[in-house]
C-alpha cells in the first residue's frame, strides 16, 4: 500500500512537472495578418502581422521565437523573426509580463513566386522554458496571395525608336543691311560691296537656278531713320531709303531673269531698334536710358530728353544712332529635300548618296516591312557608324520579336556610340525591367528622359515597384494592357474599363484583365466571358485563375471554365 502511494505521488510530480514545463498551445484568434489574404506588390509578398500573448502564457523564464511561414505547392518561404522572453530572463529579447500578456507586431516580405498563389501563411515557434526545449504547434494565421500586380509580366512594353530628323522643306532666311549717312539716302558702292549683300545675291541666284531644291517665300525691304532730328524730316528720309534700296534689289533680280514681288516698308524713327542697341551697348548710362524710353511716349520729347544727357549723347551719336540709319534686305525662301518616293528610289540606285537623316526617316516612316527595315538599318550602321540610332532601332525590333539577346547586343553597340542616348537608356532599363531588376531598370531610367516611350516605361517601372497612382498617372491616354493594369490596382475601375475596351491588338492578357475588373465590380458575366475568352487565347492562364483569389467569389464559374 505504501508502495503502491510513493508510486501514485511520483507519476503526480512528474505530471506536474511536465505540466510546468509547457506553454500550451496559441491560435489563429492570437494572431490577425494585414492584409488578408495577402497580395504580391513590386516582386514581394509583405505582410504584417499582430500578435498576443495571452496573460499568464509566458512563463518568467521563457523565451519565444516566432517566425512567420508562407507554405505552397513544393515549397515555403520564411520571413523575418521576432523574439520574446520572459520577466525573469537576461538577454536582449522584448520582454513579456506573465500576469498581463503582451502585443506585439512584426513586418515581414516573402518573395513572390507563382505557387504562392494557393498559400497559407502559419506562425511558427521556437520556444525554451530554462535550458529544456518546449514544443508549441504552429498557428495557421493567413491564406494566399493576390498576385494580380505580377501580371505585368504578361504585359507588353513599346521599346522607344531613335528619331529621325529629316524635314523635307525646311524654312531659311538671308539677310542683308545697307547703311546711310546721316540725312543721306544715296547708297554707297562701300555698302553695295559688302560681304552681307554679296551673301544676298548669291542666295538668289541659287534659289532662281534651283527651282527643284529652293523656293522663294517673300523679299522684304525695311528701311529706317534713326531717332535724332525732326519727326516729318526723318519720315521722308525712310522712304527715300526705302525706295533707293527696293529698286536696287529689283534691279539685282531683273539681271538674273528673277520674277519675284518685293514687299517694302519703313520706320520713320526706328525707337525699338534704339532700345535693343541700347540695352546690348556698353554705355554707362543705359539703364538711365532706357528708363527715359519708357516714360515719354512721344517720340520728341524723348529725342528731347535724351539730347539732354550731355555726357552720354556724345556716345550715342557715335555707337547707336549710325547702326540704325539704315534698310534691311531679307529673302525667306524654302530649301526643299527629296520626296518619299525620291528617297526610296535613291535607295535602291545608291543608298551612300542619301544624309543618315534620310536614311533613318526612311527605315522609319517609309518602309512597310520589318525585314527591309533590318536591311535600311543595317545600311545606316555600316554608312555612319558612329550614329547609335540604326543601332537602337534594331535592339527595337529585336524586343518586339522577343528577341532578348540580340537586343541586348546591340544596345550594347549603341552604349559606345552614345552612352548617354535617351532611346537606347529607356531600352536598357525596360530589358532590365523584364528580367526583374527594378534597380537596373531605375538607373537607366534616370538618363531616358525624351525618348518616345519614356513615360511608357516610367509607368510600367512604377507598377513594379508598387506606386499604382503614379503609375496610372504616367500611363494616362496609353491604351495598353499595362495602362488598364494600373488602374486597376490604383481601384480607377472606370477609366480601366475604357481603357481596355480600346487596347489595341487585344490578346489574353486584356481577357484575363477584363475578367478581373468584372470581378472587382460584382460582374459575374463579364467575369465568365472574359475569362472564358482570356483562357482560349492562352490555355495556360487556366491554372491561374483556379488559383487567382480575384475570382474566389465566383469560384463555381472558374470551375466550369478549367475542368
Amino acid at each position: 500500500m505504501q508502495k503502491t502511494n510513493i508510486l501514485m505521488l511520483a507519476a503526480g510530480s512528474a505530471l506536474l512537472l511536465t505540466s510546468c514545463s509547457k506553454l500550451g498551445k496559441l491560435s489563429s484568434d492570437n494572431f490577425t495578418v494585414t492584409p488578408t489574404p495577402l497580395e504580391a506588390v513590386g516582386g514581394q509578398v509583405p505582410a504584417t502581422i499582430n500578435g498576443t500573448f495571452p496573460t499568464k502564457y509566458l512563463k518568467k523564464k521563457a523565451v519565444v521565437t516566432v517566425t512567420p511561414v508562407l507554405k505552397y505547392e513544393g515549397g515555403e518561404a520564411v520571413g523575418q523573426s521576432a523574439t520574446f522572453q520572459g520577466e525573469k530572463v537576461e538577454g536582449n529579447a522584448t520582454t513579456i509580463s506573465y500576469k498581463v500578456g503582451g502585443t506585439y507586431t512584426m513586418k515581414s516580405n516573402f518573395a513572390f513566386v507563382e505557387p504562392m498563389l494557393n498559400s497559407e501563411l502559419y506562425a511558427r515557434f521556437d520556444a525554451k522554458l530554462g535550458k529544456k526545449t518546449v514544443s508549441i504547434p504552429e498557428v495557421k494565421i493567413g491564406y494566399g496571395v493576390v498576385a494580380t500586380s505580377e501580371l505585368l509580366n504578361r504585359c507588353s512594353i513599346t521599346p522607344a525608336t531613335a528619331p529621325d530628323a529629316y524635314q523635307r522643306i525646311i524654312a531659311q532666311k538671308q539677310e542683308a543691311n545697307i547703311k546711310f549717312l546721316i540725312n543721306q539716302a544715296n547708297l554707297r558702292a562701300s555698302e553695295l560691296n559688302s560681304v552681307s549683300i554679296k551673301d544676298l545675291g548669291k542666295i538668289l541666284r541659287e534659289i532662281n537656278d534651283n527651282e527643284e531644291t529652293r523656293a522663294l517665300s517673300s523679299i522684304e525691304v525695311s528701311a529706317y531713320a534713326s531717332p535724332d532730328g525732326k519727326y516729318s524730316f526723318n519720315e521722308k528720309l525712310a522712304e527715300k531709303r526705302q525706295n533707293v534700296s527696293s529698286n536696287y534689289l529689283k534691279n539685282e533680280l531683273k539681271k538674273i531673269k528673277m520674277n519675284a514681288d518685293v514687299d517694302t516698308k519703313f520706320t520713320a524713327e526706328d525707337w525699338e531698334g534704339f532700345q535693343e542697341l541700347v540695352s546690348k551697348s556698353n554705355l554707362q548710362d543705359k539703364a538711365v536710358i532706357l528708363r527715359v524710353l519708357s516714360m515719354y511716349q512721344d517720340p520728341e520729347e524723348r529725342e528731347q530728353q535724351i539730347s539732354n544727357m550731355s555726357e552720354v549723347y556724345t556716345d550715342i551719336k557715335e555707337s547707336i544712332l549710325p547702326e540704325l540709319r539704315r534698310a534691311r534686305l531679307i529673302v525667306n525662301y524654302e530649301i526643299i529635300g527629296r520626296s518619299d518616293e525620291q528617297i526610296l528610289d535613291q535607295y535602291k540606285q545608291d543608298p551612300s548618296k542619301l544624309s543618315v537623316e534620310e536614311l533613318v526617316y526612311g527605315a522609319n516612316k517609309l518602309v512597310k516591312d520589318e525585314a527591309t527595315r533590318q536591311q535600311w538599318n543595317e545600311t545606316i550602321a555600316k554608312l555612319y557608324p558612329s550614329d547609335y540610332r540604326s543601332l537602337n532601332n534594331m535592339a527595337q525590333q529585336a524586343i518586339a520579336n522577343g528577341n532578348v539577346n540580340a537586343a541586348q547586343n546591340y544596345l550594347k553597340e549603341a552604349q559606345k556610340v552614345s552612352k548617354n542616348a535617351a532611346e537606347v537608356n529607356t531600352n536598357m532599363a525596360l530589358l532590365a525591367l523584364k528580367s526583374g531588376d527594378v534597380a537596373a531598370a531605375e538607373t537607366y531610367l534616370a538618363k531616358g528622359s525624351g525618348a518616345d516611350t519614356f513615360k511608357e516605361v516610367m509607368g510600367n517601372l512604377n507598377i513594379a515597384k508598387g506606386n499604382y497612382t503614379q503609375a496610372a498617372s504616367d500611363l494616362a491616354g496609353a491604351k495598353t494592357n499595362s495602362a488598364a493594369l494600373a488602374q486597376i490596382l490604383a481601384k480607377d475601375y472606370t477609366n480601366a474599363k475604357n481603357t481596355l475596351a480600346n487596347v489595341k491588338n487585344a490578346d489574353a492578357t486584356t481577357s484575363y484583365l477584363q475578367a478581373i475588373l468584372a470581378a472587382r465590380t460584382g460582374d459575374a458575366n463579364g467575369v465568365a466571358t472574359n475569362l472564358k475568352n482570356a483562357i482560349q487565347k492562352d490555355p495556360t492562364l487556366a491554372s491561374r485563375a483556379a488559383k487567382d483569389l480575384e475570382f474566389s467569389k465566383f469560384e463555381s464559374t472558374v470551375k466550369s471554365l478549367v475542368k
